[in-house]
């Protein structure tokens, strides 16, 4: 496996990315790293959210695992349009 020959190989931590999450387990499970999941469910060692995801400032791409607490980029947008609209 890919985990193992990283870790052997004197990796410190392996990302996950959009891994299935039974697999990302099983990976934290054999693996003697830390195991750091993006999308890939509760079972890594630790959590990364991507702060643009969660506040929604791309709105044109949101990861199907993010719930955005805020649509950032339209409230953005809002205020320099209503800017614009002072300078006549």
């Amino acid at each position: 496996m890919d985990a193992d020959f990283l870790a052997e190989a004197g990796a410190f931590a392996v990302v996950l990315e959009l891994v299935n999450p039974p697999v990302a387990g099983e990976i934290t499970r054999r693996v003697k790293i830390p195991t750091i999941g993006i999308g890939s469910g509760p079972d890594c060692d630790g959590q990364i959210l991507v702060f643009n995801d969660l506040v929604g400032t791309f709105p044109w791409f949101t990861p199907r695992f993010v719930k955005p607490r805020l649509h950032a980029f339209a409230e953005m947008k809002a205020a320099i349009q209503s800017w614009m609209a002072t300078l006549g």
